[in-house]
């Protein structure tokens, strides 16, 4: 299959790991942004490939993980709610809240739905006048637009029981908070390919010069990661900051400009909370004036709820690269895809997902 074997070719993957080990010639740490990426190098073992010089750390680049807990508890509340229609992506259903899940809620009879597709709440909320639609909005750039066209297609068709929990965060200010915390360990980035796919990466350029920090734009295949480890690694032996995009296949330097119209239409630059982590300055996506009447915070007064994350759930740290998940004292114990302390354990690009899936007798038995 075009642009899928080629890049899981095991042949290949070797050189790549090949030509890293005669490349390395001082210890590196380099952070891999997403959690599809950090999927992809557990359950290949493509840590396992490099020499022991090079550590990979994961990223907060898993939306479900960084969605913070008052904003689970508070999609809790509206979808508990008898008069509401619920509807979210499905890695958000088992989402830890305070007491508990979404899951939990529709168990009980509320009524949650899952989409595909931000749009398709829209035809929900046509066909049940009766009832308010909520849908519960989070992801990064990559997701923004088509939340960005639900929103925008409400407006034009003046639906009234339509509205949305928003949480979009942005990759680039998160990558700042990371490199300027005394703990960093991160000495280069693998940053997300879809990501770049919408936005471009002009916005990483000067975070490359300004913290003298190389930036690969990769891609999500055995050999993609590979390559943007190479490329990553050769740069730091060259003593060499530059973005590079290994990604072409799918990433221009500029992105997608309509799909960045429409977010920039519907959205504007907010401060946002992270789990885990905390607030980052202008990390997140909230509606413009012109929208507000689709803000769900405000049409259910959710303001009130503003909850404290478990103590035991490591996440922040795992998220920030100072902690892997099999770190954790609950892993695998207090903390498994049945009874999850966090998110991490239970998104489908989680990193405590993927250690517990692909590495469970692994790392219990270290």
């Amino acid at each position: 299959m075009k642009f899928i074997d080629e890049y899981r070719d095991a042949d290949t993957a070797q050189d790549y790991a090949r030509a890293i080990a005669d490349l390395t010639t001082r210890p590196w740490t380099i952070m891999e942004i997403c959690g599809g990426q950090t999927h992809s190098i557990v359950k290949y073992g493509i840590d396992e490939l490099l020499p022991n010089k090079i550590t990979l750390i994961h990223g907060p680049g898993c939306p479900v993980c960084v969605t913070p807990i008052s904003l689970i508890d508070q999609a809790i509340e509206v979808a508990a709610n008898s008069e509401v229609i619920f509807c979210s992506f499905g890695d958000m259903l088992r989402v830890p809240g305070t007491e508990k899940d979404l899951l939990s809620v529709k168990a009980n009879g509320g009524d949650v739905r899952i989409v595909y597709s931000p749009t398709d709440c829209l035809k929900i909320a046509k066909e049940n006048s009766d009832k308010e639609v909520v849908f519960f909005g989070v992801g990064f750039e990559t997701t923004a637009p088509a939340t960005a066209m639900a929103v925008y297609q409400a407006h034009q068709q003046n639906l009234k029981n339509f509205s949305m929990l928003v949480s979009h965060v942005l990759v680039p200010p998160a990558m700042k908070a990371l490199l300027s915390s005394p703990q960093s360990r991160v000495q280069g980035f693998l940053a997300a390919g879809h990501v770049c796919t919408v936005m471009g990466y002009t916005e990483y350029e000067p975070i490359a010069a300004k913290y003298h920090i190389p930036i690969v734009v990769t891609g999500f295949e055995p050999v993609d990661i590979l390559q943007g480890i190479y490329l990553c690694i050769k740069q730091l032996e060259e003593n060499r900051a530059e973005v590079e995009n290994q990604y072409a296949r799918s990433v221009r330097r500029q992105g997608n400009q309509t799909a960045q119209n429409l977010i920039q239409e519907v959205f504007k630059i907010v401060p946002r909370q992270w789990r885990g982590i905390g607030e980052i300055d202008e990390s997140g996506l909230g509606l413009r004036e012109k929208y507000a009447q689709f803000d769900a915070t405000s049409r259910f007064n959710l303001f009130h709820i503003q909850s404290q994350e478990s103590s035991e759930c490591i996440s922040g740290a795992i998220m920030q690269g100072v902690k892997k998940p099999h770190e954790c004292p609950a892993f695998g114990t207090k903390c498994t895809p049945e009874h999850p302390l966090g998110a991490p354990m239970v998104s489908s690009e989680g990193a405590c997902a993927a250690y517990y899936r692909y590495r469970q007798q692994t790392v219990l038995m270290v």
